[in-house]
């Protein structure tokens, strides 16, 4: 019935829309065809990770401007999904609206999110690290109709006009009401339940001042049936920006209050050989529209952060509250100086709730595991429902179970500020600029994971209890008050300070044809504060004056006895470019970098000393990568190919596998990008080879020589779209080849390719409908395995990230 109204609200929206312009859509309502968009992609104007902004074709580092155009044209759910049409980049973007795995020119992506990469909001990251352990920056970015463009650099003067990102920036630019007009946009799931409204609009407010203001409200079950509302929430941005004859002020402010269903592995049955495995649904679970989330099981009963009983609501998923407010000021001081600041101020606090399946087996098996962990005793257990319409029923002990560990992080704290000062001197042949970067992020958050059975099922599927010949061992099919099959890892507590001032130089020089530019940075990066971990003890949770099997081994934060942060390191990044432009429609460059990323919350357990000192050698990561590119363009055709190399050094730990890792690597390769705009044709295709190894590993030697988990070979995009009066359609095909499950090389994730199309009509001189299909032949693909190798010849259980299978989506856009 929900879905019914909602779809006939939307009609009735639309309706009214079309059937009552209002404005200069009354006075003529022809239809307008779709504007062309300028040809010369490469003289688009870089502002991202450069000391001033520079022009594609003249500089010599590597980036992508994707325009507003585009970006819809793309047709993503999310901004992971965008990021598939950046060259150089590979997005693992499964896991929902945020906690994607993002990773650039073959860096490794060991413990997720996007560890050399850094996420932008109008020139300012929106976390400092791009890998905080439930908190990357994926989750606290959205996109929307506020956003005028995106903008990447790969590798190059990332290393050194920001900080913590050698492998690159994506910037996410907001529109300032240079260009007045509005729109509003309604957008409905046609198979799926979700419904969204976008508005912004932006304009003068008098002579010298102007404004832009837009967000969005959405409401659903996402892509995937969780059998509740999983997906719901706003954000609103804002700013005003004020003209001066010798330059600006704009403030900016934003409010992101928004719950998203994290994607987690799901269950997956795997048969074959390990170099060429076959991948199934197992029974009554869908992998490309289902979801272990379930209408009953929406909360859990156990502790908190400070040990206290607690109820957390599972619906919450991934929900950031982010208020920020921010000041961007750019002057002409004089003599030929040119002042820049740069402000943004962040409060950030939120949950992340997701069901993690640790094993999937036979129902028998997990509950005489289960049963003989809560009385010390093996033997023949028993199932039955503990939630649902059969709650209190057997179940059958043959079907497939999930032992669930629920991923239950409250963010406490997350917020933080950043300020970026910076002076330029323009001469005649060149520039110089010098600056000054202070910031501070806290990463505040407490971990009170429980243990639970959950039945695989794909719609609503119930939890379990086991039972045995004293009764019910399980309470409502929780079986510890933590995660004693990761060996009670998992109960942790952080609070900690990381504080970064980095003053910075660059440089830039012409002479003819030839640029030369180059820079340098040292960050000194300080960690202060605290983190407590598990211990185990008899509790007696529920209060009820009994100690039953489920309490008779509690893990609680061991907060009376917290382990001290308290470090300094101190890091130089450097990067020197030239570039020559032999004619009008010809160029080349060369760079070479040196780069650096602190590393923060993953190193907390097991690298931080006793005394809370770490090693430099642990507490920071080093990239260093060499360029030459190729631009090139021939009347509507535009060419931009770049050859790189890369060297890492990286020390991590992964949350999944308990591990810690300390490594080598490299990669070499090449990213194409390339776009034909003439007529009614637009063609936009780009592709990137990665050859990438694992050269060296402290732990694993057996590893070396072995390719990255994850990384593919080749990744490739290809959108052509055309547009004949009033109707504008086209296509992106986007794939990857096979990749491994674990370093080990043993298991293949296959590669796969999918489609999205789309189809746009102009109604009205400013109505626009239209029609998004992803994943429209509804391929098969996935993107991450937990299990690194299978027994061949046998149907084994595996935990993957499967993409999304075809969802498609109606929207409604009125222009004023």
């Amino acid at each position: 019935m929900r879905i019914i109204s909602g779809k006939l609200l939307f009609t009735i929206v639309a309706g009214a829309f079309v059937s009552t312009p209002a404005g200069a859509q009354a006075a003529d309502s022809t239809p307008r065809p779709f504007e062309e968009r300028d040809t010369f992609v490469l003289d688009e104007i870089i502002v991202t990770a450069s000391a001033r902004p520079i022009n594609r074709f003249d500089s010599s580092i590597s980036a992508t401007a994707l325009d507003a155009v585009t970006i819809a044209e793309a047709t993503p759910r999310t901004a992971a999904e965008l990021f598939r049409q950046i060259p150089g980049i590979h997005s693992e973007a499964t896991g929902g609206e945020g906690n994607a795995n993002i990773s650039v020119r073959g860096l490794p992506v060991v413990s997720g999110g996007a560890k050399f990469l850094q996420l932008q909001e109008d020139g300012l990251p929106v976390m400092q690290f791009g890998d905080i352990a439930f908190g990357n920056a994926d989750i606290f970015l959205r996109l929307d109709q506020t956003v005028a463009s995106v903008q990447a650099v790969r590798g190059g003067s990332a290393s050194t006009l920001a900080s913590n990102s050698p492998g690159g920036v994506i910037n996410f630019l907001s529109k300032d009401g240079s260009e007045q007009g509005g729109v509003i946009m309604m957008s409905a799931g046609l198979d799926f339940d979700e419904y969204r409204a976008d508005f912004n609009y932006g304009g003068p407010l008098d002579a010298h001042s102007r404004f832009n203001i837009g967000g969005f409200w959405r409401e659903g079950t996402g892509t995937r049936d969780a059998g509740y509302t999983g997906n719901k929430g706003y954000q609103i941005k804002a700013n005003v920006t004020r003209d001066f004859e010798t330059g600006y002020v704009r403030l900016y402010a934003k409010r992101l209050d928004d719950r998203a269903i994290g994607y987690m592995p799901m269950p997956v049955m795997a048969s074959g050989t390990n170099a060429h495995p076959r991948f199934r649904s197992p029974p009554g679970f869908d992998l490309k529209s289902d979801t272990p989330h379930s209408a009953y099981f929406t909360s859990s009963s156990g502790l908190d952060g400070n040990n206290r009983r607690h109820v957390t609501d599972i619906t919450d998923g991934m929900h950031p509250v982010v208020t920020s407010l921010g000041l961007e000021a750019v002057f002409d001081v004089g003599d030929g100086f040119e002042l820049e600041e740069r402000f943004r101020w962040s409060s950030v606090h939120g949950r992340f709730v997701a069901p993690f399946p640790a094993e999937v087996a036979g129902g028998q098996t997990l509950a005489d595991s289960v049963g003989e962990l809560l009385t010390g005793t093996a033997g023949t257990y028993g199932l039955a429902y503990a939630s649902g319409p059969r709650a209190g029923q057997a179940a059958d002990p043959a079907a497939l179970v999930m032992r669930t560990h629920l991923f239950d992080v409250k963010i406490n704290d997350f917020g933080s500020f950043t300020n970026d000062l910076k002076l330029t001197r323009s001469f005649a042949t060149g520039a110089l600029t010098a600056g000054f970067y202070k910031a501070r992020q806290t990463i505040a958050m407490d971990w009170a994971w429980n243990s639970y059975l959950l039945e695989v099922k794909g719609h609503n599927a119930a939890l379990l209890d086991v039972t045995g010949p004293g009764g019910t061992l399980t309470r409502d099919g929780l079986y510890a008050y933590g995660v004693p099959f990761w060996g009670n890892c998992c109960q942790r507590r952080y609070d900690v300070h990381y504080d970064i001032d980095a003053p910075y130089l660059a440089a830039s020089f012409e002479a003819g044809k030839l640029t030369l530019d180059g820079s340098m940075r040292y960050d000194h990066f300080r960690a202060r504060g605290s983190y407590a971990g598990p211990l185990q003890t008899a509790l007696d949770v529920d209060g009820n004056g009994a100690i039953e099997p489920v309490e008779r081994s509690v893990s609680l934060i061991d907060n009376a006895e917290p382990s001290p942060v308290h470090y300094s390191v101190g890091y130089l990044s450097w990067s020197v470019g030239a570039n020559y432009r032999f004619n009008p429609d010809t160029a080349v460059f060369v760079r070479a970098s040196r780069g650096g990323r602190a590393n923060a919350d993953r190193l907390l357990f097991g690298v931080v000393q006793p005394d809370g000192s770490v090693r430099k050698a642990d507490a920071v990561d080093h990239v260093e990568q060499y360029e030459i590119g190729l631009k090139w363009r021939s009347g509507p055709f535009d060419l931009f190919v770049t050859g790189f190399h890369a060297r890492t050094d990286e020390q991590n730990y992964e949350a999944t596998s308990q591990r810690f890792l300390n490594r080598r690597y490299k990669a070499t390769g090449v990213e194409i990008e390339a776009v034909y705009r003439a007529g009614i044709l637009d063609v936009h295709a780009g592709a990137t080879y990665m050859d990438a190894e694992i050269a060296k590993d402290a732990i694993t030697p057996a590893n070396e020589g072995n390719r990255p988990r994850r990384q593919p070979k080749l990744v490739y995009q290809f959108a052509p779209a055309v547009h004949i009066g009033p109707v504008r359609a086209g296509f992106n095909l986007e794939g990857t080849t096979k990749v491994y499950a674990q370093d080990n090389n043993e298991l293949v994730l296959p590669g796969y390719a999918q489609v999205n199309a789309f189809a746009s009509v102009r109604l009205l001189e400013n109505v626009v409908v239209s029609l998004h299909a992803n994943n429209l032949f509804n391929a098969s693909g996935f993107t991450e395995a937990e299990e690194g190798a299978i027994t061949e010849g046998a149907v084994n259980y595996i935990r993957a990230r499967p993409i999304n299978g075809r969802t498609v989506s109606a929207s409604l856009r009125y222009e004023f």
